[in-house]
């Protein structure tokens, strides 16, 4: 029976495991060390106030899945909305619906947070992430660009 629940302080080893494979996913080639990773998450999930916030799918005791999100605002009107940042399932575990039982998990904590949107991207050469989110049924939105900027190294600044 798989189970999706908000990530919590005892669950970052297993988050971390989860995370570094999303990585190599993405064509990473080296991890950073597993205690850089536990001090990373839980900085940022667990530090006041969070900088984010993650569900995890669990088959029984393995952590099978992650959807880690934030809350932006203003959206419509002075609402506010809920942006997933990352979707991942783990590669033992796709094609379970564990993705499904994440995005309904998204769905209702941006519900009961009073969240007028759900918003995410992917990437264009994502094709796995694209059929799914047809499957879905998810409308792609036509009328947004994305941007980006990365620090290179030198301090993340404004381009000249």
């Amino acid at each position: 029976m798989t189970r999706v629940a908000p990530a919590s302080p005892s669950d970052v080893v297993a988050m971390a495991g989860l995370l570094e494979e999303m990585d190599r996913f993405y064509g990473a080639v080296d991890a950073e060390p597993l205690d850089d990773r536990v001090r990373q998450i839980n900085k940022a999930l667990f530090s006041t106030p969070p900088a984010a916030y993650a569900l995890l799918a669990w088959d029984r005791a393995q952590a099978a899945g992650v959807a880690a999100y934030s809350f932006l605002w203003p959206a419509v009107g002075l609402s506010r909305s809920l942006y997933l940042k990352e979707l991942y399932v783990a590669e033992a575990y796709r094609s379970r619906g564990i993705g499904k039982l994440l995005m309904q998990a998204l769905f209702e904590t941006a519900g009961k947070h009073g969240c007028s949107r759900v918003e995410w991207t992917t990437d264009t050469g994502n094709v796995g992430a694209q059929g799914f989110y047809e499957v879905l049924r998810v409308p792609k939105h036509p009328s947004k660009i994305f941007y980006r900027v990365e620090d290179t190294g030198d301090g993340l600044r404004m381009p000249d």
